[in-house]
């Protein structure tokens, strides 16, 4: 076990038998990523929940360079819902080498691309933004906006300036294939 377990209770006491139980479970997820520094385990219990099922929260959260992945799953144990976290986890855990250990055309992975931010033949430290891009901001409806983002060919996102509202919007594909649209306020 190489990775650090926290863990933190709410509404629920924390016995000898449950903390063995999450460090061990919790502390070996480093064998499905050795990336992961530290995991923080949260249990809490909440007396209105309208269902029985609903009343034991466990959360996970797992820490590395360069990531976060969290997870939180309900049951009527404990430790049930501990268990299904950690499932969850798990499953997170392959998507996540997935995306960022393939595809990069070079065999390098995500941490391996991201640790080059030194230029080897000068020492300096290479810009962080590799490209600036600027560009022109048409009023629309975002109903125009969904066709415009189909008819450019913009898979993930298009950023637009919302006539309706007059503030920038931006219009994204979620992954059950609907759109999304943030409306950003400044804070």
């Amino acid at each position: 076990m190489s990775n650090k377990v926290e863990v933190q209770t709410r509404n629920i006491r924390l016995t000898e038998k449950i903390e063995e139980y999450v460090n061990k479970k919790a502390g070996n997820l480093d064998h499905y990523m050795p990336a992961i520094d530290e995991a923080r385990v949260e249990f809490s219990h909440h007396k209105a929940a309208r269902d029985a099922t609903d009343r034991n929260v466990a959360q996970i959260t797992v820490f590395g360079k360069g990531f976060t992945l969290r997870t939180e799953e309900r049951a009527d144990e404990i430790l049930a819902a501990f268990d299904q976290a950690i499932d969850n986890l798990q499953n997170q855990i392959e998507r996540y080498k997935g995306k960022h250990h393939r595809g990069r055309g070079d065999g390098r992975s995500a941490a391996e691309v991201a640790d080059d931010v030194i230029d080897e033949e000068t020492g300096e430290l290479s810009p962080l933004f590799a490209r600036r891009k600027k560009f022109v901001l048409n009023p629309m409806s975002e109903d125009e906006a969904v066709v415009q983002m189909r008819n450019l060919g913009h898979d993930n996102f298009f950023i637009f300036y919302n006539a309706e509202t007059s503030k920038i919007n931006v219009l994204y594909r979620r992954r059950n294939g609907s759109y999304g649209l943030i409306e950003p306020e400044l804070g």
